[in-house]
């Protein structure tokens, strides 16, 4: 059975945009899937990245073309420039690894974090935001306080495996082979490399 790492960060759109086709994917092929929330932030000054704000204006225009154009593709409503980024990832991150350890629908709760900052300009680093996400994903919304430390500790450790995996980015795909595919636009190859077809 193969295997996914999927590290992404709640701040991201490109996440957002992702949706819930990296859980489809998985289940087509029958592949597991591991939610790994991380500091977007942290990742790039790792791995040589530059936060959106300190990019030249050529790179920052390209970006806010590029949101409108995939979200039109995907067919997912953005805000391009929301009321609430940057904000504190941390609390939503937390919900999601709760979430996971759980069990439940993490791909539903997911996008609604990034449904809730890209699409409806909400706070993710609210406790109410974060418990109406996690309840309309089918989570009981206490999974917002529960086991913080641990939440914590894994959020961590999820950006050190990251820059041991080789991840510089978000969404970032890993599978059990090391195949790595970056980006929400790379999600159509991580589907024909799981089918055998690259």
């Amino acid at each position: 059975m193969a295997h996914i790492d999927y590290y992404f960060a709640t701040l991201s759109p490109f996440t957002y945009l992702s949706g819930t086709r990296p859980q489809a994917i998985a289940d087509k092929h029958g592949a597991t899937i591991t939610y790994k929330p991380l500091d977007i932030m942290a990742l790039f000054a790792r791995t040589g990245g530059t936060p959106p704000k300190d990019r030249h204006p050529n790179r920052q225009e390209y970006r806010l073309q590029e949101l409108q154009r995939r979200s039109k593709l995907v067919g997912m409503p953005l805000n391009p420039k929301p009321a609430f980024w940057p904000t504190n990832g941390a609390p939503s991150a937390y919900a999601i690894i709760s979430a996971q350890n759980a069990g439940g629908d993490v791909a539903a709760l997911v996008k609604n974090f990034g449904a809730a900052c890209w699409a409806e300009d909400r706070d993710i680093s609210q406790d109410d935001v974060v418990r109406d996400c996690l309840e309309k994903a089918g989570f009981d919304p206490a999974l917002a306080d529960k086991d913080m430390m641990t939440s914590a500790d894994t959020f961590a450790k999820n950006l050190e495996d990251a820059v041991s995996a080789g991840a510089f980015g978000a969404p970032f795909f890993i599978t059990d082979t090391d195949q790595r595919f970056w980006g929400e636009d790379r999600i159509d190859d991580l589907d024909a490399y799981l089918a055998g077809k690259i």
